[in-house]
């Protein structure tokens, strides 16, 4: 992984590190643990920033145990807050340690800022018996036609490949994964942070009503959406 990671270059353009988007990324990660009958007694999470995902699904899922894993030196001093009981955290980088298996591993919205994300995608996949993957999918027509949204992207979040739904499962399966199931998520219409910006509040509309009258059309027409992916 790049070092703007551990150099805090990008605590300084993320002064926050996502937590506000954390409670409604928690959501996702139930709805598909729910909607597929799971009950994991272990779960990992690799690259968990602040921890604020885990702190929030600790609530729900009860008698689960929790880890975090986190490269950052800055990330993980923001995970103090958030120990429990039942929630640790460590400043480790989790595919590369041989004691860790666990039940379910989150990698969510990670694979995209690795150098070599199907190489690591395959050492991830021995590291848990089920993984949930949340992907940003930045390649739509607008995102095309205009690019600077791309290019954000990459200058002030970091993410160095970029993936269509087809694209995200293809690499998936490539690195030795079996899908379970997926669906869209629609951070560009529910997330707090992202109605800050007036060409994504205008875009709403017409995202929402396209996106109920045909899913894949809409997405790929105007982007904003993510997916979120069971794996085994």
């Amino acid at each position: 992984m790049s070092d703007i990671y551990t150099d805090g270059q990008y605590l300084n353009n993320n002064p926050t590190w996502g937590v506000e988007d954390s409670p409604w990324k928690a959501e996702q990660i139930l709805k598909i643990i729910h909607r597929n009958s799971l009950q994991p007694n272990t779960i990992a999470e690799i690259g968990c920033g602040a921890g604020e995902i885990l702190y929030n699904l600790s609530s729900s899922l009860h008698n689960v145990a929790f880890y975090g894993y986190e490269i950052s030196p800055q990330a993980f001093a923001l995970t103090d807050r958030r120990k429990k009981d039942n929630l640790h955290f460590y400043l480790d980088n989790f595919v590369d340690n041989p004691e860790v298996y666990v039940d379910m591993v989150l990698c969510i919205d990670v694979f995209e800022h690795v150098d070599d994300y199907l190489g690591f995608l395959k050492k991830l996949k021995l590291k848990g018996k089920n993984h949930i993957f949340h992907i940003p999918l930045d390649i739509s027509i607008s995102s095309v036609l205009r690019s600077r949204p791309i290019l954000n992207g990459r200058k002030t979040v970091g993410h160095l490949h970029y993936f269509t739904k087809e694209t995200a499962l293809a690499t998936l399966e490539d690195a030795g994964y079996k899908i379970i199931d997926y669906f869209y998520t629609a951070q560009a219409i529910e997330l707090p942070r992202t109605q800050k910006s007036l060409i994504t509040t205008i875009a709403k509309i017409p995202r929402f009503l396209g996106f109920k009258l045909n899913q894949d059309l809409a997405v790929r027409l105007m982007g904003g959406y993510s997916l979120i992916v069971l794996t085994q």
